[in-house]
Formats: C-alpha cells, sequence, structure tokens
C-alpha cells in the first residue's frame, strides 16, 4: 500500500486553510494524496495517532499539539530538536518530527524585507514563541525582548536564548517597552490585549509580524501605530512549503519539482 493519506490535527481547527494549500500542491505536483483537518486535543492525541493504519503519509501540527507530537516522534530535525517543537510527523519509516515554522517565518520575514533586524520583540511564551526566536536570531537579530502574561513561561526562551548565543529577556505586556525594529506575535489568533497594553507594545514596536492569519486584521494589528502590520498568511505557506517537501522526499530542504509553479497554485487556494 502506498501511504496517501495526509491531515492537520489541532484544537481548534475549523479555521485551518492547510486543507486547501495541501490540496492545490498536490494537484499541481500530480500526486492523488488526501488532506483533511481533525480536531484533535492534547488529552486524545496519542490515542489518535497510535489508531492511524499503514494508508497515513504524514499529518501538520497546530496548537496545542506541537510539544505532545516532539515527545511521539522517534528522530526530529534541527529546528525541532532545538524548538522542542514539532509541526510536522513524517509516518512512513517510523515516526519522524519536523519543524517547518522556523523556515516558515524566515521565508515569510525575507519576502517582506524584514531579514537583519538586530532588535526584536516576541510576544508570547508558547510553542510558535520558540519557533520565532530561532527564526529571528537565523534571520539577524542580536537580542529579543519576550513579552508574556506570565514571564515565568519564558524561562526556556530565555535559556534557549543562550544556547542560540543571543540574550533574551522575558517582561510582563504591561513592562516598559523598549524600541524594537520588529515586533513578533505569536498570540493565538483572536486575542485581545487591553488599549493600555496595545499601545505600549505598538510604540517604539516596529514593524508588526503576526502569525494570526484569522480573523485578520488581529486585535492588535487593528491598533498598530509605529509601522505596518504583516499577517501570518506568509508564514502559514512558506510552513506549509517545506511540509510538502517532507511529505514528497522527506528534507524541507530540498525544493519541490517546479517549486514556483506548485507555490503559485497553492497562493491562488489562499
Amino acid at each position: 500500500m502506498t501511504p496517501r493519506r495526509l491531515a492537520v490535527w489541532g484544537d481548534p481547527i475549523a479555521h485551518s486553510k492547510s486543507p486547501q494549500l495541501h490540496a492545490a500542491a498536490y494537484a499541481a505536483l500530480g500526486r492523488d494524496w488526501e488532506y483533511t483537518r481533525r480536531q484533535v486535543d492534547e488529552a486524545t492525541f496519542g490515542d489518535a495517532l497510535g489508531a492511524l493504519d499503514e494508508s497515513w503519509r504524514g499529518l501538520s501540527l497546530t496548537m496545542p499539539l506541537k510539544e505532545k507530537a516532539h515527545r511521539a516522534a522517534m528522530t526530529h530535525d534541527r529546528y525541532a530538536d532545538l524548538t522542542g517543537a514539532v509541526n510536522t510527523l513524517l509516518l512512513t519509516d517510523g515516526i519522524r518530527g519536523f519543524n517547518t515554522d522556523v523556515g516558515g517565518i524566515i521565508d515569510a520575514l525575507d519576502e517582506q524585507g524584514l531579514l537583519g533586524i538586530e532588535r526584536v520583540r516576541i510576544l508570547g511564551a508558547g510553542a510558535t514563541a520558540s519557533s520565532a526566536l530561532v527564526a529571528c536570531v537565523e534571520a539577524g537579530a542580536r537580542s529579543v525582548d519576550v513579552r508574556a502574561r506570565r514571564p515565568e513561561r519564558a524561562a526556556e526562551l530565555v535559556a534557549l536564548g543562550q544556547r542560540l548565543g543571543v540574550p533574551v529577556s522575558a517582561s510582563p505586556f504591561d513592562a516598559d517597552a523598549v524600541d524594537v525594529g520588529l515586533t513578533v506575535a505569536t498570540l493565538p489568533g483572536g486575542t485581545a490585549l487591553d488599549e493600555g497594553t496595545s499601545a505600549r507594545l505598538s510604540a517604539g514596536g516596529g514593524v508588526l509580524f503576526d502569525v494570526a492569519y484569522s480573523p485578520w486584521p488581529s486585535a492588535l494589528a487593528s491598533v498598530w501605530s509605529d509601522g505596518r502590520a504583516v499577517s501570518g498568511e506568509g508564514m502559514l505557506l512558506r510552513q506549509a512549503v517545506r511540509q510538502v517537501r517532507i511529505f514528497l522526499h522527506g528534507d524541507q530542504r530540498l525544493p519541490l519539482p517546479s517549486e514556483d509553479a506548485v507555490v503559485a497554485a497553492m497562493k491562488a487556494a489562499l
């Protein structure tokens, strides 16, 4: 049996645009593969994964499953190892874990002309924040200011910064702001901060790169005043391209056949 079934899992999941992105890619590649969505939470993830048969090729994982997927994977790529987060499982040879969020953020920042910014702020301290930190450092950040409701949750980000050789500070959302050139918001879509906090973060916050894309503009993007606000659709697209590479040939760094045409088809599906 040739594995041809794929899906995105998460909770919530109804908003996900991954099915149309992946369907467009596989049509362009001439692959008769099926890609669906399924609501799976942390409590049911293990049983759901264990119930998959040999018809399954792989999974995309979104919140809140990235850390669970990391623990389930038998091997990890470099980005998954650094972040402790897996958003892609390849099931055709054991359970192999990958993180395409890091590369997706880098690719999206590159498209927006946002590489080389040395002072960066990250909002949030979850699994996506870890990916954002690695991406920003690889994109040129030399210091990172993390803001979170509970700064103690950012201890792992501070430690990750030490591994990467970049100082990372952690403060509450409402702490005094320091001017940065780029703010990366990793908060769930629909998150709304109070007006004073949003204004404080916006002042001197540079360009807002918000990983959220539904609804758009996000609550933060709608009040951002210091620079332009960029939606997470570019990241969504670029991390999905890297997932398709993994599902096709097991390496997110290896371009797809006729990749420009595949990416164009995926963009048209958004």
